[in-house]
């Protein structure tokens, strides 16, 4: 019986984070491994969780916590929103996800830009910073003294930026 993957990629169970989590195969991408990483919570799989740790995380690794929450709650989905390097290619990235889940019935969400590195041919989890509010802000930043983007030809700390 195939099962679709915790991770919501739409794919098998099996084709998709279950070859990481078994250790067949090491994740191609930081999103990979944060996907899988999201898969073994709510698997259960506390031996990933920990192997999939860079050495500077694995100071701060907590195994009795990590277990409490991946037991306690009922996991509900993922949603990658942004992704920076992490490629195949890369030896650092970043993910910024929302991971779904409820505690005694109270629907939470927990949302993280996590940093991974590749060390020896395996992407690590670094760590992680919460995040609140909307996804970073791709627009570059508008000075107080430049032309305010509304036309006014007011300096934009005169006008809307005040």
């Amino acid at each position: 019986m195939t099962k679709p993957c915790p991770c919501g990629s739409g794919k098998e169970h099996i084709d998709c984070c279950g070859p990481y989590i078994s250790g067949q195969t090491p994740a191609p991408t930081a999103e990979a491994l944060m996907r899988s990483r999201y898969s073994a919570y709510v698997l259960k799989e506390f031996d990933y969780l920990k192997e999939t740790l860079a050495p500077e995380a694995l100071k701060d690794h907590d195994e009795a916590s990590v277990r409490e929450w991946a037991e306690s709650a009922s996991w509900l989905g993922l949603e990658i929103h942004e992704t920076w390097a992490g490629g195949e290619d890369d030896d650092k990235g970043m993910v910024e996800f929302s991971a779904m889940y409820a505690i005694d019935g109270e629907e939470r969400t927990h949302r993280e830009r996590s940093q991974f590195q590749r060390l020896g041919g395996h992407w690590r989890y670094l760590d992680g910073a919460m995040v609140s509010g909307p996804p970073i802000r791709k627009e570059p930043k508008i000075g107080r003294n430049e032309p305010c983007p509304c036309g006014s030809g007011k300096k934009f700390k005169k006008c809307c930026g005040r």
